[in-house]
């Protein structure tokens, strides 16, 4: 009698252990979809299958070939992180793939991806009306329009030859009339890479971009999951005539952002704000009363703007251009923009960032220098003012 009542209590409890069991994998139990994307580990590569641990009671398994590189080399080692999509579950296996490719691929396959949303390998042929006609596996024509070879229209010589990624968007008449896109797998990639950066990204924050476009007003520039906005203002601590004298299509920039706005979807960088601050040189390098070479940047109706060096501009006021006594209506009758000169600074303004500067051998000036578009244009003053100036000289 003992014995049965231990026989059933032990069966009891491996009962419940396994109940625990399955419960324990309930979550790692769930069916996969054909074509569901899962990001997978793998475990061992083999010869002709490589095996992935991918969240799931079974094993997941991935034709090796599609884990090697062009020269027939392992792309990747036991440990690293894959994107894989399922394909069907035999048994306790779970076959894998990474995309549709092989020379054994035929419009089955090519359908079954479609349904499932699995990209698969194409090579671009040649150029047709509206876009490229595209090799898939099993020497299955296809056809991708301009707009969908990339998330940027490109030059169609440069596509020529290339293998790449795509997804079918359009499978009609029996694998007569496909039509495919790389741009979707690209819009994907970067909605991914996007939902990091939003967990990720902080203003003022240092990040690489490349430059992707340069109009009037900046450049954009691409950061992996972004585009923004690099304003020429935010360029150069000088004044930026050319852009595309400082920077061209393609290049790569450190710059800070400046302004995150993912509500609006706008993004702002700034290169000037990773140079160092030339301005620090001002009341020790530059100082009141010394001399310095400069260059004239700009020429306004109150006077001529002139460069020390990049980043720092004096102002050059009418009433010292000229030779004593010498009344000019405008600073282009003595000067032009490019000269080289010799000036005096007569006064800094730390908290205006402003430098009033004086010709080589003027006399210093009693007033100061104004910046405004609206100074006056020069000339001896009123009455009133050639009065003080006399009872100042008196004393």
């Amino acid at each position: 009698m003992t014995d049965d009542r231990f026989d059933d209590e032990k069966m009891e409890e491996e009962e419940d252990f396994a109940a625990m069991f399955e419960a324990s994998l309930g979550s790692l139990g769930r069916q996969l979809e054909p074509g569901e994307k899962v990001e997978a580990t793998i475990l061992q590569l083999g010869d002709e299958w490589s095996f992935l641990d991918v969240g799931q009671k079974g094993e997941g398994i991935v034709a090796t070939a599609e884990l090697l590189n062009a020269d027939g080399e392992p792309a990747f080692a036991a440990g690293d992180k894959i994107a894989t999509y399922f394909l069907s579950r035999s048994g306790g296996e779970l076959r894998f793939t990474t995309k549709i490719g092989g020379s054994g691929s035929g419009t089955e396959q090519l359908e079954n991806a479609f349904h499932s949303g699995i990209p698969v390998e194409g090579r671009i042929e040649k150029e047709i009306k509206g876009g490229f006609e595209v090799k898939l596996a099993g020497n299955v024509r296809a056809f991708c329009p301009y707009s969908q070879s990339g998330l940027r229209r490109g030059e169609p010589a440069e596509l020529i030859g290339t293998d790449l990624s795509f997804k079918i968007t359009q499978f009609g008449e029996r694998g007569r009339n496909i039509v495919v896109s790389h741009r979707v797998l690209l819009e994907e990639q970067r909605e991914q890479q996007r939902a990091s950066l939003r967990d990720t990204l902080k203003e003022g924050m240092v990040v690489k971009g490349t430059v992707t476009n340069i109009r009037d007003f900046g450049a954009f520039l691409d950061i992996g999951g972004l585009e923004g906005l690099l304003p020429v203002s935010e360029i150069s601590y000088g004044r930026v005539e050319n852009i595309n004298d400082i920077l061209s299509v393609g290049q790569e920039l450190e710059v800070a952002i400046k302004r995150i706005d993912w509500d609006n979807n706008k993004f702002s960088f700034s290169l000037r704000d990773t140079l160092a601050d030339p301005w620090s040189k001002v009341g020790t390098l530059y100082k009141v009363g010394s001399e310095y070479p400069g260059k004239v940047s700009r020429l306004a109706q109150f006077g001529a703007f002139v460069t020390l060096e990049e980043g720092i501009d004096g102002l050059l006021h009418i009433s010292k251009i000229g030779e004593a006594g010498q009344r000019i209506r405008h600073p282009q009758d003595v000067l032009k923009t490019g000269q080289q000169l010799q000036v005096v600074i007569e006064k800094i303004d730390q908290d205006e960032r402003r430098i009033s500067l004086a010709m080589k051998g003027t006399e210093p000036e009693v007033e100061e220098s104004s910046y405004s578009d609206d100074a006056p244009s020069g000339g001896l003053g009123t009455f009133a003012d050639l009065l003080k100036a006399a009872q100042k000289k008196k004393k």
